[in-house]
């Protein structure tokens, strides 16, 4: 009996010895080693469930490394997605910055008799226009018969006549100036100067396209 008790203590042995090589082996952490060192305390018939249980903690805690891993390749896969598209729509718009429609304008005045409409800063559009974020572009359009009342920028404008004809008065200074203008005339009105004109055609619209040169914010005028 002694020697078959003998035998069962160095067979026990073993295999504690055998498990904790093993698990130090396989996960060789600092958390592992003293899950095993406590099964050592333990009296050596609890050792081999002891360190089943650590097995078992080493592999939940595996298997949530795994997870977050994932996790976080899937978020940063996500925002690499994100971020292709983004380079991808600004490389659209940059592929043909200098085309603009009648929906890249904004209406800024409308009436019964006509309307203003601005195109929105040149920077704002394309990182290649940053050249000339000085200057906007508007259209005003006058009804026939119509008159636009007197009012002034703090923007130097070059008008070019659109379409239809009429008659446009400048003061600066003080000085009045009157020009008959029609269509593929261009005409200047200083920053500051007050501006009126008249469409004098009963069938026409008068439309006048501005190029404004802001001079105290870049890109701003009122």
């Amino acid at each position: 009996i002694v020697v078959l008790l003998a035998i069962v203590l160095c067979a026990a042995a073993a295999v504690v010895s055998s498990w904790e090589d093993d698990n130090l082996h396989h996960h060789g952490g600092h958390k592992s080693g003293r899950c095993v060192r406590r099964c050592e305390d333990r009296p050596w018939h609890q050792r081999p469930r002891c360190l089943e249980q650590c097995r078992e903690e080493e592999r939940e805690k595996r298997q949530e490394r795994s997870r977050h891993e994932a996790d976080d390749r899937s978020g940063k896969g996500s925002s690499e997605d994100e971020r292709e598209r983004e380079q991808e729509e600004e490389k659209q718009k940059d592929r043909r910055p200098y085309v603009f429609d009648r929906r890249s304008f904004r209406r800024v005045v409308r009436s019964e008799q006509g309307s203003l409409r601005v195109l929105r800063p040149f920077d704002e559009v394309s990182r290649l226009l940053r050249g000339i974020r000085d200057y906007r572009v508007a259209v005003l359009e006058a009804n026939p018969r119509s008159f636009v009342v007197p009012s002034h920028t703090d923007a130097h404008c070059i008008c070019y006549v659109l379409e239809g004809e009429g008659v446009v008065t400048t003061i600066e200074n003080g000085e009045r100036r009157s020009y008959t203008i029609k269509q593929g005339h261009v005409f200047v009105a200083p920053a500051g100067a007050v501006t009126y004109l008249a469409n004098t055609d009963g069938r026409k619209k008068l439309v006048i396209t501005k190029i404004l040169h802001t001079i105290s914010v870049p890109g701003e005028f009122q």
